[in-house]
């Protein structure tokens, strides 16, 4: 699938981040299984990390790898900090894994990331079992 390198960008006007959203994560999905079916089960998650995000690059989208979050207390004192392995575009937060299945601490993580900085999407990606994993997520009021 070729892609205008400013694809994603362009996409982005006012008011259209919930549609540049759904289609990053369709274009994410989509490529998360072609590297599921190339791969396979049973390597590292940086192996996963580095190929997901080489393949979005290639497709002209913005993606930081092991990006600081700083947890603060009410106060704002930094109380430590943790690492998402890949933020699309300053508004996608990808967690990847490599476990035989999701499990329920794996969304709590990932919904820790989305509360450390304001992004209200997450997708979890779970390399590590025989039929690829994925789990959508969105950060409201309720957590």
């Amino acid at each position: 699938m070729a892609a205008n390198p400013n694809h994603w960008r362009e996409l982005l006007e006012p008011g259209n981040e919930k549609d540049l959203v759904f289609q990053m994560c369709d274009a994410i999905r989509e490529t998360a299984f072609a590297i599921h079916q190339y791969h396979g089960s049973g390597h590292l998650e940086k192996i996963y990390e580095n190929a997901l995000g080489h393949r979005m690059r290639n497709m002209g989208m913005r993606m930081e790898a092991q990006v600081p979050i700083v947890v603060r207390d009410e106060d704002e004192t930094p109380l430590g900090e943790f690492f998402a392995d890949l933020i699309a575009d300053g508004i996608l937060i990808i967690e990847v894994k490599a476990a035989r299945s999701l499990a329920p601490e794996h969304v709590a993580q990932l919904l820790g990331y989305l509360r450390g900085t304001n992004v209200e999407h997450g997708l979890l990606i779970n390399f590590g079992a025989g039929k690829l994993e994925i789990k959508k997520v969105i950060m409201n009021e309720r957590f």
